[in-house]
């Protein structure tokens, strides 16, 4: 090696470490105080929008214990890093709670220095949490409904509209939504704060600004993440709907059966499963709300290279812009692409909705809940 080559190796390796040592580091420690209701043998765990805290998985980083009920996590991050977190017990079913009846969303803030957190839960989701609001109106149940392929059997819950009881000549027009335990019931509801599907229905109901509407929740299963993609499991899941659910509830109630009045909605895992529903059944449903979607990159190229006939279907997608939800985005708008290249139109057969401000939430999914109900069943689209 000559000298210039050497001395040109090592002049960049000098300027590579003076641009890294330039990129100032900040630590955190986030110290947590357990509650009372901790069960003992628990385990904490930290996780968050970023690789050393598990990037969002529920149980991947444990923090360490320094006493009967405290536990602390330290790391080091980039000079004005917005970190965004949440701790829990290993599971998003046991998340930590610092309110009564609410649960918390992210914490999030800029690491402009050194920092030290002390956190103090009152209590954790599964333990000692009192969940608030309740049903409005008028739910049947339906238990333990099995389908072919499938491992579990699930529940259903129906929610009526206001005037179903009052004139008996009159049908409806029929929501499906996954996750249906999230709904309408703060109680069984995944920590404790459900989509408020019945009170948002019924107060546009009354304002005129929807049609009424009956909705059915059908309960997921720990099978979920199988069950709400396109795999083999995830097509028995639509098939279930489609042939045995759908039937029952049509022979059960009076609804409107034609696929013109026939819509499915979801959030996450159960955005993508509505609009493979759609897609791959547009003969049985007509609308689409794709709520926070897990949009998969092969789902999104059979769009883009689908070459059939229209399939006169409407659909609806949003996302937020806070944890989760920015790993979502870029799935989001490549869905919006693909379906404006097969000849989608947004404010009429598409709907694009994007919240900066919004998390990967029950409770952000109910602020929004609005906007697809009225995308699918607004009364000016009579």
């Amino acid at each position: 090696m000559s000298l210039r080559n050497f001395v040109g190796i090592l002049l960049l390796s000098l300027s590579v470490f003076s641009f890294s040592c330039s990129i100032k580091q900040v630590s955190l420690r986030i110290n947590v105080v357990t509650p009372l209701s901790t069960p003992k043998d628990a385990k904490i765990f930290i996780t968050g929008n970023h690789a050393l805290a598990g990037d969002w998985d529920p149980g991947k980083v444990e923090m360490q214990r320094l006493g009967d009920s405290l536990w602390t996590f330290s790391a080091t991050f980039p000079i004005n890093f917005v970190f965004e977190f949440k701790i829990t017990r290993g599971s998003w079913n046991n998340q930590a709670i610092y309110k009564q009846g609410e649960v918390p969303p992210n914490v999030h803030f800029t690491l402009k220095s050194d920092t030290v957190l002390v956190m103090r839960p009152v209590c954790w989701s599964d333990t000692g949490f009192k969940s608030e609001g309740g049903i409005t109106g008028t739910v049947k149940y339906h238990r333990a409904l099995s389908g072919e392929g499938l491992k579990y059997s699930r529940d259903l819950v129906v929610w009526l509209p206001p005037s179903y009881d009052k004139d008996t000549a009159v049908r409806y027009p029929v929501l499906y939504m996954h996750d249906g335990e999230n709904i309408v019931d703060p109680s069984t509801s995944f920590g404790g704060y459900d989509w408020h599907i019945d009170e948002v229905a019924d107060s546009l109901i009354r304002a005129k600004r929807i049609k009424e509407i009956i909705v059915v929740g059908i309960y997921n299963s720990p099978d979920r993440r199988e069950e709400y993609d396109y795999t083999d499991k995830g097509r028995s899941y639509m098939k279930f709907i489609v042939e045995k659910v759908k039937p029952m509830i049509d022979s059960a109630y009076r609804t409107l059966p034609g696929r013109e009045n026939t819509s499915v909605m979801g959030s996450s895992l159960g955005g993508l499963i509505s609009f493979l529903m759609v897609w791959n059944y547009s003969g049985v449903f007509s609308h689409a709300g794709c709520v926070s979607p897990a949009f998969r990159e092969n789902v999104i190229s059979s769009v883009g290279d689908y070459s059939g006939p229209d399939k006169g279907i409407r659909i609806y997608i949003d996302n937020g812009g806070m944890g989760p939800e920015k790993q979502l985005l870029p799935g989001c708008e490549k869905m919006v692409s693909a379906l404006k290249s097969k000849g989608f139109e947004l404010n009429k057969n598409l709907e694009w909705f994007y919240d900066s401000t919004a998390d990967h939430s029950e409770r952000s999914w109910a602020r929004r809940v609005w906007r697809p109900l009225v995308f699918m069943y607004g009364r000016q689209s009579e």
